[in-house]
């Protein structure tokens, strides 16, 4: 962004890249207009009164299915994010997820299924919006209304009608229509 020289730009960020926009925006907030977060979480994990959406020991198995036999963990994961009514996004992603590398997966699942970072929303002033699918396995609705909630700068919780954690594959028109009546224009 410093290269080109951007400032005031929309940033849209799926999953946990949703998080890092906003620690981003924490740090440069003159770089950023709008946060656009697809299904974005602070916090994966069920705490207390906290519905991440994943327990605790569902991660571990999880952690523990990637490093013992990735093979049959892309099958799983695939099923758990995205539709199954939907056998071609199941096929993109699922050689996506066979393209990675099994030894920087199971850091990076780490990274992103045990950090929390709930304390940052309140540090959050550049205003949101929140894109959050009906039925997402990973990622439940009450996250996006915790963060709408918690995030000090406009905030407002756009549903999208689908099934699962991947809009972007499995309800792309819809996902782009609420993009467009975000940004200003209709598609």
């Amino acid at each position: 962004m410093n290269e080109l020289h951007l400032t005031s730009s929309v940033f849209i960020g799926h999953s946990m890249s949703g998080m890092i926009g906003c620690i981003a925006s924490i740090k440069r907030p003159q770089l950023f207009s709008r946060l656009i977060l697809v299904g974005a979480s602070p916090w994966y994990i069920n705490t207390g009164d906290y519905e991440g959406g994943l327990e605790g020991a569902t991660i571990d198995n999880m952690i523990t299915s990637i490093e013992s036999d990735y093979e049959n963990w892309t099958l799983s994961f695939v099923k758990l994010l995205v539709d199954n009514n939907d056998p071609l996004s199941i096929e993109h992603y699922l050689r996506c997820l066979k393209s990675m590398n099994p030894e920087f997966v199971v850091p990076l699942a780490k990274i992103v299924f045990c950090s929390d970072e709930r304390e940052t929303l309140e540090k959050v002033t550049t205003p949101c919006t929140i894109i959050q699918t009906t039925n997402d396995l990973v990622v439940p609705e009450s996250v996006a209304y915790y963060m709408q909630k918690k995030i000090k700068g406009e905030t407002t919780v756009e549903i999208v009608k689908a099934d699962r954690h991947l809009p972007q594959l499995t309800a792309h028109l819809e996902l782009v229509h609420v993009l467009g009546r975000v940004l200003g224009f209709e598609i």
